[in-house]
């Protein structure tokens, strides 16, 4: 949901509309909790640090002060105000990339943060592969990620609603089956559910964790 996957990415009008409400549209989630929750997640961060689909910087003030971090954003609009919130941090720097292809050598990086982004990219597989690839031998991928709900009733309202969501939230899908696709490159080292609570109902269920490549 922040950020795309194509570092040709447009910058049309919809793209420039999108960057500008992403931040007012998640504003009660973060205040409800998610800021506190990219806070704890982030604390974990160790080393060289690849954030993949930064979109505007909602993590920048979390990571710690240690951490020398790149982050990624391939949409031009949601780069430029990356840009703007990162001016002055020192251990930061910013690539204009995709998810899927990282100007990073192989077993370069020790963690990966990726945090309401494999919702929005198509192919998640191929972002998940390049992810294993920069990583270094017990490197870690740490996620935040909105997926599809275990209940019922509201995995088939995601379903129903997962092309007009698209539509609005720029590619998002509301209703991608997230777990079952990291289990496919990844070992979850702890996960733990939660609510995304201040959002529509079809991007509720969250889920936070680990992983090894």
């Amino acid at each position: 949901m922040a950020g795309g996957d194509s570092v040709g990415a447009r910058d049309g009008l919809w793209e420039r509309f999108g960057a500008a409400l992403y931040e007012p549209f998640v504003r009660r989630g973060e205040r409800l909790g998610l800021a506190d929750r990219r806070g704890e997640l982030l604390r974990r961060a160790r080393g060289q640090v690849v954030e993949i689909g930064a979109g505007t910087g909602l993590n920048v003030a979390h990571y710690p002060a240690t951490a020398e971090v790149v982050l990624t954003e391939p949409v031009p609009a949601m780069y430029r105000r990356l840009e703007k919130r990162v001016a002055g941090r020192a251990g930061m720097r910013l690539v204009q990339a995709p998810a899927d292809a990282l100007p990073m050598a192989e077993a370069s990086v020790d963690t990966v943060v990726s945090t309401l982004v494999l919702c929005t990219v198509p192919d998640v597989d191929r972002v998940l592969a390049e992810l294993a690839r920069v990583l270094r031998p017990g490197g870690r991928l740490l996620f935040c990620e909105h997926v599809r709900a275990e209940d019922p009733k509201l995995a088939r309202r995601q379903t129903r609603l997962a092309g007009p969501w698209a539509a609005f939230a720029q590619g998002c899908r509301c209703d991608r089956d997230t777990v079952a696709l990291l289990k496919q490159r990844f070992h979850i080292e702890e996960m733990s559910t939660a609510r995304w609570r201040g959002m529509p109902s079809v991007v509720h269920p969250l889920i936070i964790g680990t992983a090894t490549a």
